[in-house]
């Protein structure tokens, strides 16, 4: 160890501490941004543009980031790969109340989803996803990376609606 102690090096955590990590730190800028909007702004676009590629408000990209997350861990752990979309329109979640108790169900479950994972060796197990075996590893990592892309949209998009820097979160 070249005259290095033991205590100097770092172990990296294992793959679904990292994964782990990585969803409830989505969770939390989540939150960040909701904490930034009212319920008047929630749902607010930007005026039309002809050739505009944003389709959502802030709110609803924050959503179906979340679905994202909720469809991947329910698939994971029931096997259901339903697409939260019915129960996230902008209707059934209205408020900034609303949304934080969507985000608090996808939160709870992921916890149980991360409980249903005991080793690194399960993010290697396949299983039945939409339409072929994955792996959960592959399922996970899909996962985040949509619900980051949805989140960067929001934030991006919070940004030009606010022509301002975006929030520190």
């Amino acid at each position: 160890m070249g005259g290095r102690s033991a205590a100097h090096f770092c172990f990296m955590d294992s793959l679904i501490q990292t994964f782990d990590r990585r969803f409830v730190e989505i969770d939390s800028r989540a939150r960040g941004l909701l904490s930034a909007l009212n319920d008047e702004n929630l749902f607010q676009r930007p005026r039309k543009l002809s050739n505009s590629l944003i389709a959502f408000s802030v709110a609803e990209y924050l959503i179906r980031s979340a679905a994202v997350v909720e469809q991947a861990f329910g698939g994971i752990t029931t096997r259901l790969w339903d697409d939260p979309f019915e129960w996230t329109l902008p209707e059934k979640l209205s408020t900034i109340k609303a949304i934080t108790i969507y985000l608090n169900e996808v939160a709870a479950a992921r916890k149980r989803g991360m409980a249903f994972l005991s080793s690194d060796a399960d993010l290697t197990s396949q299983i039945p996803a939409p339409e072929k075996l994955r792996s959960i590893g592959e399922i996970l990592l899909a996962a985040a990376c949509s619900a980051e892309h949805y989140q960067g949209r929001a934030f991006a998009l919070y940004q030009v609606m606010n022509d301002m820097p975006l929030p520190r979160i």
